[in-house]
């Protein structure tokens, strides 16, 4: 007899577990009416874990597809503009070392790789990123990446968000349950019911009994109570890769109201790890990631309000723990981890919430029918998951491989190419000699990373790939065009944008138009 896939359950909530809600929901809205249910079980007693406060443009499309108000989402989360990362003294240590990773693609990107025509001279003293894109430069000068009378969504220069993690999963919450019919249980998880055939059949709870299901979502964070303890999926350390394993976390005020606010994460290089710097509409979030091997945590709290001043003497520091790996399967019988269940790295390109995102988008998408047929369709959740959590794996690390720095144990350790996974080392060796571009393995149609990711952080680090002579010839029309309309789109971004913290204000007071 088949057994259609028709109850789900998500077992915790925060970002992880009403953004998987969400995207479930408003996926299989058609189907609600035949008896499809979305069900999240969240304990009344035990604290959110934020993931982080930065984004992926990603979320621009998710929160649209939700039904989500991006006006609404601005007024109550406490959400800023993001347009990409400034990563300073990570190269030399140095205070002009600085380089940014934008989230506009280079001008022309689908019709010519203008990074080798750089790297050739073509662009004299220019760094790569303003060469080929205006996204520094609005950063560097304060300014929004769209104007109030742009519609929501939608963007002038490409862009994601800082939040307030906290406020962002209490928002996500009231749209599931208010707009999509997210069924919403306050109860304490005490254990799960496993049926004959090694599934989840339901999970006991302390207020509101037993919760049958057909798909069980495991958002209980580290704990992983289910795909970890229930299902005995074993974890994957990564602290021999990524050694940083602990963050102090400070939220700083700003000193006036109308405190000019960056768009973009700020992250600066320390003795033993770094600090992000993350402005949203009340406040910074300031953090110190590091390894405790290379420093112990009275001296990263010095170096963390050092970095600070004034603006954090006497603060509250939270600590966190980091465990830097994930599960060895994501997804086993009828159980799939989602969020800090599934894994945890370091926080240095924001892609926690992202892999949130990924994770529910290929559930929705995948969902399957019946469980006949489950297996096969967990058997590619995994394989694609474990791709991506490897790729992110290989991006982070590259920006400790390029560093220059020998000051401390931390950076020369980092940079043994014995920590280095196989992919990375053979891919760094190619691009001694060829310009990363579509087909360097980053081969799947969602690409975490596209190529120019690579670009940006290799040429901002100092890297230099050889160009041989000649073989630009073919490409010297299209690369200047595309180098033409990229210094016209510059002018014209820095004269029309407005300040960032302007563009808020407007939201939050006026709202954006809708399409």
């Amino acid at each position: 007899m088949v057994q259609p896939i028709n109850h789900i359950v998500i077992v915790g909530g925060g970002t992880a577990g009403w953004l998987t809600a969400g995207v479930i929901a408003a996926r299989h809205q058609g189907r609600r009416a035949h008896g499809f249910t979305v069900t999240l079980v969240e304990s009344p007693n035990v604290p959110i874990i934020g993931v982080g406060e930065g984004t992926w443009p990603t979320l621009r499309n998710t929160l649209r597809k939700m039904g989500v108000s991006e006006t609404d989402f601005f007024r109550e989360c406490d959400a800023s503009f993001k347009q990409g990362a400034r990563f300073n003294r990570w190269v030399t240590g140095a205070a002009d070392d600085g380089y940014y990773h934008p989230l506009m693609m280079p001008q022309g990107f689908a019709q010519v790789n203008l990074a080798a025509h750089w790297l050739a001279g073509e662009e004299g003293a220019t760094n790569f990123c303003d060469a080929v894109t205006p996204q520094g430069r609005i950063c560097d000068e304060g300014l929004a990446p769209k104007t109030i009378a742009t519609p929501e969504y939608e963007a002038l220069a490409n862009y994601a968000y800082h939040l307030d993690a906290g406020r962002f999963a209490d928002f996500l919450r009231r749209h599931c349950c208010d707009k999509l019919g997210v069924r919403h249980v306050l109860a304490d998880v005490t254990e799960p019911v496993m049926a004959e055939n090694g599934d989840i059949a339901a999970v006991r709870t302390e207020q509101a009994g037993e919760i049958a299901g057909d798909l069980f979502v495991d958002c209980t964070g580290f704990r992983a109570l289910l795909l970890g303890e229930a299902m005995g999926v074993p974890f994957r350390p990564l602290g021999d890769v990524l050694f940083c394993d602990t963050a102090l976390a400070i939220q700083v005020p700003y000193d006036a109201a109308d405190a000019p606010i960056a768009s973009h994460t700020i992250s600066t290089a320390q003795s033993a790890g770094w600090i992000w710097d993350i402005g949203v509409q009340s406040r910074r979030g300031v953090g110190h990631v590091f390894s405790s091997s290379h420093i112990d945590v009275d001296d990263a709290e010095r170096e963390l309000r050092a970095y600070l001043g004034e603006a954090g003497r006497d603060l509250p520091v939270r600590r966190l723990s980091i465990r830097a790996g994930h599960r060895e399967r994501f997804w086993q019988g009828n159980c799939v981890a989602v969020g800090l269940a599934a894994g945890f790295l370091e926080p240095l390109e924001a892609s926690a919430i992202v892999l949130i995102e990924l994770s529910a988008k290929l559930i929705a998408e995948q969902m399957p029918a019946c469980r006949e047929v489950m297996d096969t369709v967990a058997r590619r959740f995994n394989e694609t998951t474990l791709y991506r959590w490897g790729r992110i794996v290989d991006f982070l690390k590259l920006h400790y491989a390029l560093t220059q720095r020998t000051d401390s144990d931390f950076w020369r350790d980092n940079a043994r190419p014995e920590t280095m996974p196989d992919r990375l080392n053979a891919l760094m060796e190619l691009w001694r000699w060829q310009v990363p571009w579509m087909h360097d393995e980053l081969d799947r149609v969602e690409e975490v990373f596209p190529a120019a990711s690579y670009q940006y952080v290799l040429y901002g680090m100092g890297q230099r790939t050889a160009v041989p002579p000649g073989s630009l010839a073919a490409e010297t029309v299209m690369a200047g065009r595309a180098r033409r309309e990229n210094d016209a789109m510059t002018a014209k971004l820095l004269a029309g944008l407005p300040r960032h913290r302007d563009l808020i204000r407007k939201i939050v007071e006026r709202g954006l138009p809708t399409i």
